[in-house]
């Protein structure tokens, strides 16, 4: 059964430090089935796998944290119940992924999927290169219990504002695998800039823009 979550209970604000943790979890479940982190980290086996993925989220969350990114938390009181990480082009986060970076994240998922990991971060970067300097949400999670409640939606509303907030921002920009996922970016006004294919998973990079967002206001 779901729990309440008033609207007028609810704030949006950077992600603590103490709750990082809690963050780790909120993107872990969330992630779990992801069909593309299925086909890059996925071993061996089920354990094998989910240890990789641990260990992604370890090191995502690290560094857009060292760099400065926007972690963006929707709290109710002090509880964490949904998360959003956002790297803004054109600045340190890329700089931050240096061998240090890739050799723990190597030790612990492997130098294969490493490297395709790098290489889809590659292709997203050069398929948004005509956008200038926007954001691009690489994570989002609700707390399982929290679901269905549209705590989604103040998240992209928060995201729309950071965009807003930075006069130098194009606007914002997501992958999608899953159908339902399309549907829910969409209702927020985000479109089609191209289909990618990553391995066997193929999808679609959203953007939107500067514009649109403005829009919304008028």
């Amino acid at each position: 059964m779901n729990n309440p979550a008033p609207s007028a209970q609810l704030t949006i604000k950077h992600l603590l430090p103490e709750d990082s943790t809690v963050a780790a979890s909120l993107l872990y479940r969330a992630y779990h089935d992801d069909k593309l982190f299925k086909d890059v980290l996925g071993g061996s086996d089920e354990q094998t796998y989910e240890s990789r993925l641990r260990a992604l989220i370890r090191e995502e969350l690290s560094c857009f944290g060292q760099s400065a990114q926007p972690l963006i938390g929707l709290y109710q009181e002090h509880a964490l119940l949904a998360i959003a990480c956002v790297f803004e082009a054109q600045t340190e986060l890329q700089a931050s992924r240096r061998w240090d970076w890739r050799l723990r994240l190597m030790m612990s998922a492997g130098y294969l999927q490493t490297q395709q990991l790098i290489d889809k971060e590659k292709t997203i970067r050069e398929a948004l290169a005509d956008q200038g300097h926007y954001y691009f949400l690489s994570f989002i999670a609700v707390e399982p219990h929290y679901q269905s409640q549209g705590l989604g939606h103040h998240l992209l509303d928060a995201l729309d504002e950071l965009v807003k907030e930075n006069p130098l921002a194009s606007g914002l920009g997501v992958f999608v695998s899953e159908a339902v996922q399309n549907t829910f970016f969409r209702q927020h006004g985000y479109e089609k800039l191209r289909v990618l294919t990553f391995k066997s998973v193929q999808g679609e990079l959203l953007f939107k823009t500067r514009a649109a967002i403005m829009e919304k206001d008028l």
